[in-house]
């Protein structure tokens, strides 16, 4: 961890340097999310309600969900742009450092104006928060961090399997964009409201039904919850378990340009 807090630390310096550019990108990260949720506003303005959740209720999934996949895209970046090591033989030097890859790659690079689309999740689930009349507990309140923590550690996941696939591919292939970008789109919104086949690929494949799902239903009281809901988040951080694995299995095949 102090390998890793050194390089937060000298990327964030260094992205400093231009204030204005990073200040701007931050507003634009902050503000170009809000017409997605003006698109929710407007669906829940001219229906009311989407298969039983009501505005408030979808906007704090809303929230969630944005606010996890903007800490994964902060400090994950180095896997989301990890075909440049592989095509220019770069990763080579990070195997010969005393240091696991893993760490390495994650340090590489940090995007800190994805500050703004964060500001932006929380403003969102702060006006569904205060517009819930759901009665607050401690295990509620827990369980809501845990969905958010779950959803980081899903997100990055996902953005180590699009990494690995470098080790046999080069380029990072737009397939993996379908469960980031997509993932984000589908699961800010409830998955009951997906087909069975699509919300059993969200349970069982990617466990996002346990971070925007089955832990609402907990915190809202609604029909089919339990208290055991609030350890699904927990769950489904295991999911970058596998992924870390596959990492390694990528690492073993990885193939250097000879430069």
């Amino acid at each position: 961890m102090t390998l890793y807090l050194k390089y937060v630390r000298i990327l964030f310096k260094s992205q400093m340097q231009y204030r204005t550019s990073f200040l701007l990108l931050s507003f634009g990260q902050f503000f170009v999310p809000f017409t997605v949720f003006a698109g929710l506003t407007m669906l829940f303005g001219r229906f009311g309600e989407l298969k039983g959740w009501s505005f408030y209720e979808t906007a704090l999934c809303f929230g969630v969900i944005h606010m996890a996949f903007a800490i994964s895209e902060c400090f994950a970046r180095g896997f989301d742009g990890f075909s440049s090591l592989v095509v220019s033989g770069d990763f080579d030097r990070l195997l010969v450092r005393p240091r696991g890859t893993v760490v390495q790659v994650l340090g590489s690079k940090f995007e800190f104006t994805r500050a703004g689309r964060l500001a932006q999740g929380v403003a969102v689930l702060i006006a569904a928060l205060s517009g819930l009349e759901t009665e607050w507990t401690i295990l509620k309140a827990f369980t809501l961090l845990l969905m958010i923590a779950s959803g980081t550690f899903i997100f990055a996941g996902i953005f180590i399997l699009a990494a690995t696939m470098c080790f046999w591919t080069v380029q990072t292939m737009e397939l993996a964009n379908i469960f980031t970008d997509g993932g984000r789109e589908m699961a800010q919104y409830p998955l009951n409201i997906y087909p069975k086949g699509v919300m059993r690929f969200f349970t069982f494949v990617i466990p996002f039904v346990c971070v925007n799902y089955l832990p609402l239903l907990f915190i809202l009281d609604k029909p089919g919850s339990s208290p055991y809901s609030m350890l699904l988040p927990a769950a489904g951080s295991l999911f970058i378990v596998p992924c870390l694995l596959v990492w390694q299995i990528g690492v073993r095949h990885y193939r250097s340009t000879g430069s």
